[in-house]
């Protein structure tokens, strides 16, 4: 026997179990097993192939649990949750440290565990010693015994040593495939009670955690009669079709025939046991989550060695980047040739880092690069997403390995610059039509990456970080700004629909990113491009995430406190479309500003901008106090109108109240006219009435309108006098300062009725009219304190001054209100005036009232 067979034989991974429950590749190299003086005992001893470092030291503990799983891997644990395995390249070096491991412990070696894992409490430590606890009997395999197989089972999940010796009762009894005869038996019968039976036994079967009962139920033979016996979960109710899935609706794509036997079964073993895990088992819980490990280290290790054999297959993978690479391939074969490598290379992340680099390089070296510059171009969305992550994952191990490329396309004179790798990854995100932009961001994130220094290998290549930059900022940066220049022309955004915003949102988060961390190139490019006038720009987008993005980035430059910089800013008065946002009657931001940041700006002098904002600031507070004192006026006005006017009050304070400054301007209507119209109204009313009538009224609140009538060029005023409740009014206020104990004749209030209804049908017959509101200590103040916006008197409401009604509209609607108030108060004054004939002529109050004397009913009535 050679050394090199030796080397071979003992080659090794060493994994090691972390937090999350996932096997973390610690490295490659050879295991040993010899004398350690320091740890006073035979030890395990890993050194990597590389350098010789020693990758393990562990001493072969004569009470450690060790286990051998799939001929190739032993698994162990250290202390408490450090769990380790060592996956050997050949069986027969894990054949020997498997002898040695056992010749330690005193253990046969044909058996696959060296102790009893005993997790439970001393009491019941000492009662399932192993000599103490006899072997598993199992029930015989019948459809009558199912339930009891079933409880079996599951009680021997309660302790460790128990779920050992049910896992070798199944294993040399060959108990799981008589169990799956009994499930083709109950499935022909449609035996239901039996079929949930069978369901809970497998599911138990899976918590054991043992990986040779895995390898049986996951042969070929038998695993989808064990995905069959999973699809009759009594909760679930109805059984779920899964084997008719991995059968009929799940194909297997070969974009290059695989003629390795042991490559093609490895892979459907690992796409149907991933997808047992993931659909098939219920959801595990917080418990059973850990009792499935092994289950996950099955997976583990199959994607490993599927990575392997492809690597080994050295044609298989020129065929694959050949079809990749010709521009003539079919869509549907380079559809499924690049989903295979995206699959390969999701695999690949499993490896060891030394083993991902020299997988990687091998890649770049087969032509990934070029093939990714043909496939990102292509227009398929399965394509293009694959492509993506192929890249991605690519920039996130090395993105050194990308630099590289593309400084070997730029110095090689044949090459595009326009078609290099970056310039292309940049036009991709660009264009992406994505509604989401899904592609795009991924993309930006790949663009970042490759443009972070602090990423770049200054040790390896001391010039990687300037080359790299100076072709960025020559070759490339003029493709990624051209979207922000082309839609700044003017002094608005050209184009402001959703998609083409959030594309220049990315691309301000790069140039951000840019100035962050590119000192000298990119302020090169803002000034001779003078791309922060034109970023600011977007200030004036109705976006407001586009406006905080452009935002970001003067604050971004501010932060640099560079002078260079605040040169520039200052030069091109670059402050003036941010501030310019405040200044635009922002009220709450003006506010914020002033009072926070007010003393800072005082000390700016060479804008104006800032005294601006000052000034907008000292104006809204006036608007403010103003508004306030005419409300507190206002209120002052409603109160005093709650109470009875005094009945010796003078008539000077009504006419004053009349003479009020009125809040619109375009009525012609003035103070005199509206003082000569109420004269004539009472001159009227005092005609009609032969002498004055003392009435006292219930007091109400007062609106007075005037109606000017342009084509009989006669005017109509009306005092219209509005009860608190809106229910009724009165053109009789005058009557209230009356006193008179005269009788009202009947044919008085006959000739009064005439005249009153002529004058209404004028007044509802003429539609050429003015209106003018004068209710000054009404709705002029609340319509002040409520941004003077005017009153409606119809809906008793503010309304907006832009009203879809004309003017017209609205003073014919107003005249016809007016008439039909003037005929009410017309109504009421007959109705008081026939009362009082009606107490004149003795009749109805008489016998209402009784004994009362007629000064007192007259007084009553009064």
């Amino acid at each position: 026997m050679t050394t090199q067979d030796t080397s071979t034989r003992r080659r090794v991974k060493l994994y090691a179990l972390n937090a999350d429950r996932q096997w973390d590749d610690r490295g490659t190299g050879h295991v040993t097993s010899s004398y350690v003086d320091r740890l006073k005992g035979i030890s395990l001893l890993v050194r990597a192939e590389n350098d010789g470092s020693l990758l393990l030291e562990s001493k072969i503990q004569p009470d450690t649990a060790y286990q051998k799983q799939q001929d190739t891997l032993i698994v162990w644990s250290e202390g408490d949750n450090f769990d380790l395995a060592l996956s050997f390249q050949e069986k027969a070096g894990c054949d020997e440290i498997w002898e040695k491991i056992c010749q330690v412990q005193g253990k046969d070696p044909s058996v696959d565990t060296t102790q009893d894992l005993v997790e439970e409490s001393e009491d019941e430590r000492y009662e399932d010693l192993p000599d103490s606890v006899p072997p598993i009997e199992l029930p015989p395999c019948e459809i009558s015994r199912l339930e009891e197989i079933s409880e079996l089972i599951s009680q021997c999940l309660n302790t460790q040593i128990r779920k050992e010796k049910l896992a070798v009762a199944l294993e040399q009894e060959n108990y799981i495939k008589k169990l799956l005869n009994l499930f083709h038996m109950c499935e022909d019968l449609e035996n239901q009670e039996g079929l949930h039976c069978l369901f809970e036994i497998f599911k138990n079967i899976f918590l054991l955690n043992r990986t040779q009962l895995f390898e049986i139920m996951f042969a070929e033979d038998t695993i989808f009669d064990v995905v069959g016996c999973l699809e009759y979960d009594p909760v679930a109710g109805t059984p779920k079709r899964h084997r008719n899935y991995l059968k009929q609706f799940s194909k297997f794509r070969e974009p290059i025939e695989i003629k390795n036997p042991d490559l093609l079964a490895k892979i459907h073993q690992t796409y149907r046991v991933q997808y047992i895990q993931d659909i098939v088992l219920p959801a595990p819980s917080v418990f059973e989550d850990a009792m499935l490990n092994s289950l996950s280290s099955f997976i583990f290790f199959n994607k490993c060695e599927i990575v392997t054999l492809i690597q080994e297959d050295e044609k298989y993978l020129d065929d694959l980047f050949s079809l990749l690479s010709d521009l003539n391939t079919p869509l549907d074969k380079r559809r499924d040739s690049v989903l295979f490598l995206k699959e390969f290379c999701s695999y690949a992340q499993l490896l060891q880092p030394h083993a991902k680099e020299a997988f990687y390089k091998s890649l770049i070296t087969l032509g990934i690069l070029p093939a990714l510059e043909i496939i990102l171009n292509i227009n398929d969305p399965k394509i293009k997403s694959a492509s993506i992550d192929i890249l991605t994952t690519i920039v996130e191990y090395s993105p050194s390995l990308i630099r590289d490329y593309t400084l070997s396309q730029y110095t090689n004179p044949e090459h595009d610059e326009d078609q290099c790798l970056l310039n292309i990854t940049i036009e991709q995100m660009l264009s992406d039509s994505e509604p989401e932009l899904g592609g795009a961001v991924q993309l930006m994130g790949v663009i970042r990456i490759l443009l972070d220094p602090e990423t770049m290998l200054a040790s390896a290549n001391k010039a990687e970080k300037t080359d790299f930059l100076n072709f960025f900022y020559r070759n490339s940066i003029h493709i990624l700004i051209e979207p922000l220049l082309k839609n700044t022309v003017n002094d608005k955004p050209a184009n402001e629909d959703y998609h083409t915003v959030q594309l220049l949102g990315l691309v301000l988060e790069l140039l951000s990113f840019c100035v962050e961390h590119h000192s000298y190139h990119i302020k090169n490019c803002i000034i001779s491009k003078d791309l922060l006038r034109r970023i600011l720009v977007l200030m004036k987008s109705t976006h407001t995430f586009l406006v905080l993005c452009a935002l970001r980035f003067l604050r971004k430059i501010i932060s640099m406190k560079d002078d260079f910089y605040n040169r520039y800013i200052m030069k091109g008065n670059l402050f003036a479309p941010v501030v310019e946002a405040f200044v635009q009657d922002i009220k709450i931001l003006c506010t914020y500003v002033v009072e926070n940041f007010g003393k800072v700006f005082e000390e700016i002098q060479y804008v104006q901008t800032f005294k601006n904002l000052r000034s907008k600031y000292d104006q809204h507070q006036d608007r403010i106090k103003d508004k306030e004192k005419g409300f507190d006026t206002m209120l002052s006005n409603l109160r005093n109108q709650r109470y009875r006017r005094d009945q010796r009050q003078p008539p000077e304070e009504e006419e004053m109240w009349f003479n009020e400054e009125d809040d619109f301007e375009d009525v012609p209507a003035t103070a005199s006219d509206l003082d000569n119209s109420i004269s004539k109204i009472m001159d009227k009313k005092s005609e009609l009435i032969n002498g004055p009538i003392k009435l006292h009224h219930q007091h109400h609140h007062h609106h007075h309108q005037s109606l000017q009538i342009h084509g009989s060029q006669q005017t109509i005023s009306s005092h219209t006098v509005v009860n608190t409740n809106n229910s009724s009014s009165s053109v009789n206020e005058s009557n209230n300062n009356m006193k008179s104990t005269e009788t009202v004749t009947s044919s008085q209030v006959q000739e009064q009725e005439k005249d009153e209804t002529n004058a209404v049908k004028n007044a509802t017959s003429l539609t050429d009219v003015s209106y003018e509101n004068t209710d000054s200590s009404g709705s002029k103040l609340l319509a002040e304190v409520l941004d003077e916006t005017p009153f409606d008197n119809e809906n008793n409401s503010f309304s907006d001054e832009s009203s879809s009604k004309s003017d017209n509209e609205v003073i014919d609607n107003n005249v016809k209100d007016d008439s039909l108030s003037i005929k009410r108060n017309v109504d009421k004054d007959v109705s008081l005036k026939k009362s009082l004939v009606d107490y004149e002529a003795g009749d109805s109050d008489e016998e209402e009232n009784g004994d009362d004397s007629p000064a007192q009913k007259k007084q009553r009535l009064a």
